[in-house]
């Protein structure tokens, strides 16, 4: 296979072995990036995809850290530097979540969301500068959602945690200029993944994915791989000049009024 324009980088994308996360490391693989695969549950998965990058010619390491917890945080990074050596991106992707009233919230559950999808981005962000400043510097990429400013059932701890990455995103692309390292975020629209049938209004609402369709102006829903796209272009030189932006892949779903 011919080199890409990330040829010779490390991409670490947490949570890659099913759905975006997989997708956005084929993506950089596939433009020439090797890649550390990170998963906590379904190693299966993750070794799937790990053996798809390596039928491009590209290195894949496999690694089991739960990145709510700052011990699996330190277990990751720890394997990226032995493997690699440093670090040219970071794509902070894996999420989790209580989806519930807000009500039926416990203390619980606000901990294990906002530490997997908020706390995860600060605290391997202080990992990553250190193996980027060995590059010269570098790209961190994170996976919002529209939650995070709009009202969306069962999702106000989850969009809560969204909120959070978003004003991080903002924080470490102004701290982490100076080492040149490029801090962005992408904030998919409905993405049919299987993470999105956990969701009971989808579960529950028959239609709701075919009105869904019809309600975004590109005429059908987000895929996996319209949001790799976007990542990889935030990842690479042409987008240097963007900093701490969130960028919406919808379709164009958001942008109506609905007159009630």
């Amino acid at each position: 296979m011919s080199e890409g324009p990330f040829s010779g980088k490390v991409a670490l994308i947490t949570g890659s072995g099913r759905g975006i996360g997989r997708a956005i490391a084929l993506r950089l693989a596939y433009q020439g990036a090797d890649v550390m695969i990170n998963f906590f549950r379904n190693r299966s998965a993750a070794q799937a995809t790990a053996g798809e990058i390596r039928s491009l010619n590209r290195q894949a390491v496999v690694v089991k850290a739960d990145i709510g917890s700052l011990a699996g945080i330190n277990t990751l990074f720890d394997q990226v530097e032995a493997h690699f050596g440093g670090l040219d991106i970071l794509v902070n992707n894996a999420a989790s979540g209580y989806n519930r009233p807000v009500m039926e919230q416990k203390p619980k559950g606000w901990e294990w969301t906002i530490n997997i999808n908020a706390r995860a981005l600060l605290f391997s962000a202080q990992r990553a500068v250190p193996l980027m400043d060995k590059r010269g510097g570098g790209a961190i990429v994170s996976v919002s959602s529209p939650g995070s400013y709009r009202v969306l059932p069962d999702y106000s701890v989850v969009g809560a945690s969204k909120a959070a990455l978003e004003a991080l995103t903002r924080y470490l692309a102004v701290e982490l200029a100076p080492h040149n390292i490029v801090v962005n975020a992408v904030s998919p629209g409905l993405v049919l993944t299987e993470a999105l049938l956990h969701f009971d209004i989808v579960r529950k609402e028959e239609g709701l994915i075919e009105r869904a369709i019809k309600q975004t102006p590109a005429g059908r829903l987000v895929t996996p791989e319209d949001v790799a796209g976007v990542v990889a272009f935030l990842c690479s030189p042409d987008a240097s000049m963007l900093r701490g932006q969130v960028i919406v892949i919808d379709g164009g779903v958001t942008l109506p009024m609905k007159l009630i």
